[in-house]
């Protein structure tokens, strides 16, 4: 498998594992002015569970591909957590900010895969 795509499974398990809702995966890879090849955008409930799901998500990761993100911010007020994994993006939203912020209209020309809520 390809590192991007196991990358790809990994952090969308980590989101499943704290129950992130409303999970897409924005291609990038063929829009040049695009800052990372893939973004991974969900949302949680409450700043608790933003917090809890990128958390998870960081754990997850580096116990199953021994990666860890370059960079993160958002933490401070946990609405919206941005993790950088270099050519992939997780963005960890309360359902307002995402929806303020639009981020899946603002890429509007990535092509986007809905995945499905964990049960």
């Amino acid at each position: 498998m390809e590192n991007s795509k196991l990358l790809l499974k990994k952090i969308t398990e980590g989101i499943q594992e704290k129950k992130g809702k409303n999970i897409v995966v924005a291609d990038l890879s063929r829009i040049e002015s695009a800052s990372a090849q893939y973004f991974i955008i969900c949302e949680g409930g409450s700043t608790m569970q933003v917090t809890a799901i990128a958390d998870s998500v960081r754990e997850y990761v580096r116990e199953n591909t021994g990666i860890k993100p370059f960079a993160y911010d958002g933490y401070q007020n946990s609405q919206w957590i941005v993790l950088d994994y270099g050519n992939i993006y997780v963005h960890v939203f309360l359902p307002e900010h995402r929806e303020y912020y639009k981020l899946e209209q603002l890429w509007n020309d990535a092509k986007l895969s809905v995945i499905p809520n964990a049960e």
